[in-house]
């Protein structure tokens, strides 16, 4: 996995404007990196993610967003300090409280949307 920094995070540039149509599958299907996170779409001050990955991603926390999780493909585990993991399988979701340490692991390929503030500070721990 490439080091994603937090100011790069913020930083992700929008891919769609509104009123365009977004293709998801074949978006994922381009993605032969072993992670990749972009932000397909916003909406107000949030924004649409688009995330391909395997294995884990960096404990970090987003002081100030709530973030939520939709599994498209594959599984993966929201990992939390001091809690048992949540898994996540196809079109089940799960919501990221502001300021909760976590990290995700895709468990095989995962492809999965996540909706946050579109500049969403992140902290990583790491």
């Amino acid at each position: 996995m490439s080091k994603v920094t937090a100011e790069s995070y913020m930083q992700e540039p929008v891919r769609y404007p509104g009123l365009q149509l977004i293709d998801l599958a074949a978006e994922a299907r381009a993605v032969t990196e072993p992670y990749r996170n972009q932000v397909m779409n916003r909406i107000n001050g949030s924004c649409l993610r688009l995330a391909v990955f395997e294995g884990p991603y960096r404990w970090h926390r987003h002081p100030k967003s709530d973030e939520i999780f939709i599994v498209l493909e594959g599984a993966m585990l929201i990992e939390l300090k001091d809690r048992a993991p949540i898994r996540l399988g196809p079109l089940q979701a799960c919501t990221v409280p502001a300021g909760v340490v976590h990290r995700t692991s895709g468990i095989g390929r995962t492809v999965n949307l996540c909706f946050e503030e579109l500049a969403a500070e992140t902290e990583f721990l790491d």
